[in-house]
């Protein structure tokens, strides 16, 4: 985030505001442009934005402080949490290569759902 301009317009205020794509450097976008992401779990903050220039989408992590400047400046805020999977217990040995090649080769079957669902009912901690 490189800045905040205001600019008048016809009947109103825009506020104009300057961020960085990685590919085109500096660009001008609208409040309407960017998104604000806040995580309700450990309120770190993120905006995103398709650059206007090249169409790329661009994330960039963002302060407390940014967050706050852009949220009164009237981009859209979107609150999300951290998945669920995060905070459960980990059980059992560490993936290893011929796991995934177990796997793969009971992909291959017509029935490969059926299979798993068998290995996750012998499973221990099942």
């Amino acid at each position: 985030m490189a800045g905040f301009r205001a600019t008048q317009g016809a009947d109103r205020t825009v506020t104009t505001i300057r961020a960085n794509c990685p590919t085109c450097g500096d660009v001008q976008l609208r409040a309407a442009d960017l998104v604000v992401r806040v995580c309700s779990d450990d309120e770190s903050g993120s905006y995103t934005f398709r650059c206007p220039t090249c169409a790329v989408a661009v994330a960039k992590g963002a302060s407390k402080r940014i967050v706050d400047l852009l949220v009164s400046s009237g981009v859209r805020m979107e609150v999300w949490r951290l998945p669920a999977e995060l905070s459960e217990a980990r059980t059992g040995g560490k993936l290893q290569p011929d796991d995934l090649l177990d796997f793969h080769l009971l992909l291959e079957s017509d029935d490969w759902f059926a299979g798993v669902e068998a290995m996750v009912r012998r499973s221990p901690s099942a």
